[in-house]
């Protein structure tokens, strides 16, 4: 066997395609004894229509991660374009989260007030995946306010644009 099928492609270079790659960010948030938890996400996405499913991806040293283990339960906040400094401070290890956060209590979850999309999840199981663990997820329930998304490509944040002419 090629030994670059075994040991996988530089780094750098697997860093360097998935920065091409568009994703939606996401606040995913969790609580324990009352206390709300979050971390900013770019690695989630729909599962199962029939039933209504999500995948989400946390990196296996997170704090997050253990507490959702705890709880099984955890909310998926997409954020609006105009909410990158929310999703930089969200992504701050030694920060606090919610400090000056507008968020409320939904579905026993903590949910970030001006999200574009709310989804209460309980997860079903947990699955190895490298140094991140995958995350499937029944969805509970579902909530959207159409507004541009805030998304991430080529390590810096953005929104989606509709091609001129395309059909919806």
């Amino acid at each position: 066997m090629d030994d670059t099928v075994r040991s996988g492609p530089d780094p750098q270079a697997f860093r360097d395609v998935m920065a091409e790659v568009c994703t939606p960010v996401a606040v995913v948030t969790t609580s324990v004894d009352g206390t709300p938890h979050g971390t900013t996400v770019a690695a989630f996405m729909s599962l199962s229509l029939r039933p209504p499913m999500v995948v989400v991806s946390l990196d296996r040293t997170s704090d997050l991660l253990a507490k959702v283990r705890l709880t099984r339960r955890f909310g998926i906040n997409v954020l609006a374009m105009s909410q990158d400094q929310l999703a930089a401070q969200f992504a701050d290890r030694d920060g606090e989260r919610f400090a000056g956060v507008s968020w409320s209590v939904a579905d026993g979850l903590p949910r970030l007030d001006d999200a574009i999309g709310w989804l209460a999840c309980t997860a079903e199981t947990f699955l190895d995946g490298g140094d991140h663990i995958l995350i499937p997820a029944r969805v509970q329930t579902a909530t959207a306010t159409p507004a541009p998304p805030l998304t991430y490509h080529r390590r810096v944040y953005g929104t989606h644009c509709a091609l001129v002419g395309a059909s919806s």
